[in-house]
């Protein structure tokens, strides 16, 4: 565990895999830590240097006051990037995770080459939601979701297993105002334009049982990108990695030796 400060915020990050290696940046949705990608990563081929980050009001990364905005998520990525001194990255974000991915390609075109965005679009529903969600949360706290949010995130089959509590605790245990903060995030973000301008090798991913981010939203935006491949994930929800590690991991591992990275 590190602590990268870069002035506004201190984010904590993780590098595995091999230091020498190609670089690979996971970011990770709302209400998740960088545990989130914990599964998946035996199953990634060798010779990659993997980054993952806690985003700012999330896990061990401090905790600014809220609301947030997307640029300052994206600007928390390209600094910590460049901290790393990380250049031509395949950029993987799921959820919010993938507006920061779609942000931080448009403007650093020399940190990333690639994109993997997964559940997620280029906008997320609909400010009106967001302040629902937000009203909901400051009434009652995360847990006034938590329920709700589970059915959208995963599979039927998985929420009838022990194991999806350890995710509904841990985002019922990040704070408040980081989950605040990133729903706002969300809420002001439409990057249909200047996703559409992106011209770079991008994989999306959908869970056909993702209640958060339907299949059809996430083709949507990734047909927005000239010569982009989709791939949906059979009995999956909103966090394919979680449900389904080896096979996410086998889709990445393709796309990364398809376009070179490995």
């Amino acid at each position: 565990m590190q602590i990268a400060d870069i002035g506004e915020v201190q984010l904590h990050y993780r590098v595995d895999g091999d230091p020498n290696g190609a670089p690979i940046v996971f970011a990770n949705s709302l209400g998740t830590d960088l545990r989130l990608w914990d599964a998946m990563l035996p199953h990634l081929p060798a010779g990659l240097r993997i980054i993952r980050y806690d985003k700012r009001g999330h896990g061990l990364s401090s905790q600014p006051p809220a609301p947030y905005s997307m640029g300052a998520l994206v600007r928390d990525a390209e600094a910590l990037l460049d901290l790393l001194d990380v250049r031509d990255c395949v950029f993987v974000g799921l959820s919010i995770g993938g507006l920061i991915a779609q942000g931080l390609a448009v403007k650093r075109m020399d940190q990333v080459r690639a994109l993997v965005l997964s559940n997620t679009a280029a906008k997320i529903g609909i400010p009106s939601i967001w302040q629902d969600r937000m009203d909901a949360v400051q009434q009652g706290g995360i847990e006034a979701l938590a329920d709700a949010t589970m059915e959208r995130w995963f599979s039927k089959s998985f929420r009838t297993t022990p194991d999806h509590l350890l995710w509904r605790n841990m985002m019922v245990r990040q704070p408040v105002d980081g989950y605040l903060g990133c729903c706002a995030a969300i809420s002001g973000t439409d990057f249909y334009t200047p996703t559409s301008g992106l011209r770079l090798p991008t994989l999306g991913i959908a869970g056909s049982e993702d209640g958060s981010t339907p299949p059809d939203l996430v083709r949507e935006t990734i047909e927005l990108i000239p010569g982009s491949k989709f791939e949906l994930m059979r009995r999956a929800g909103h966090l394919p990695c979680v449900e389904q590690p080896a096979e996410y991991a086998a889709l990445l591992r393709d796309f990364l030796t398809d376009i070179g990275h490995i």
